[in-house]
């Protein structure tokens, strides 16, 4: 077997995984949401809310309550089979983005990371809205990229402050090393493009 085709088995391999326990692990969060302190969303400033899946009942609140006016989704297509898409947010007057991450093996790379965050600023700047990020959990591809949005918006933030902001907000996010290592690239990217 070449690496190539080892490649392509990992990604297939990946790829079931993360479809075989998409439902159990919503489920999860459901629960967890009931029994525990956690909540399904989580503002984490002014203009930015990370959370879990947005459900398709949870639109009006969203957009009444929260002042939501642009969505970010870190999904698969599969993963939006309870959620809106494109199509039905654009029906709210909702503008939405979505940067297909796989669940548990992937962490957005750096094109996706400087897209979302060039759109969460568009729509802020549009709008004077809020913009809705998330995955399925709203844990750790979508803190990914709320992470890299605190980065380019504060200027001297490192990571580690970035995570500690989100933690304070939004307690369980999870991120890895890989996700840790995105938001670092991200950071140095940023002083390479901007020294002071």
């Amino acid at each position: 077997m070449t690496e190539t085709d080892h490649q392509c088995q990992m990604s297939r391999t990946s790829g079931m995984f993360a479809r075989i326990t998409f439902y159990p692990t919503l489920l999860y969060n459901v629960f967890m949401e009931k029994v525990t302190q956690r909540q399904w969303y989580n503002r984490i400033d002014e203009n930015v809310i990370l959370g879990a899946l947005p459900l398709k009942g949870m639109a009006d609140q969203l957009i009444k309550e929260e002042n939501v006016t642009g969505v970010v989704s870190m999904n698969e297509n599969y993963e939006l089979l309870f959620a809106h898409d494109r199509k039905s947010w654009e029906s709210y007057g909702v503008k939405f983005l979505q940067l297909k991450t796989r669940d548990i093996f992937e962490t957005p790379d750096q094109q996706k990371l400087n897209r979302g965050v060039q759109f969460i600023n568009d729509v802020i700047n549009e709008t004077s809205g809020s913009v809705y990020v998330h995955c399925k959990a709203g844990r750790t591809r979508s803190a990914t990229l709320v992470g890299c949005y605190l980065l380019a918006k504060n200027d001297g933030l490192s990571p580690a402050e970035a995570i500690s902001i989100m933690k304070n907000k939004r307690p369980h996010i999870l991120l890895h090393k890989k996700q840790i290592n995105a938001m670092e690239l991200f950071y140095q990217n940023r002083i390479v493009e901007n020294p002071s």
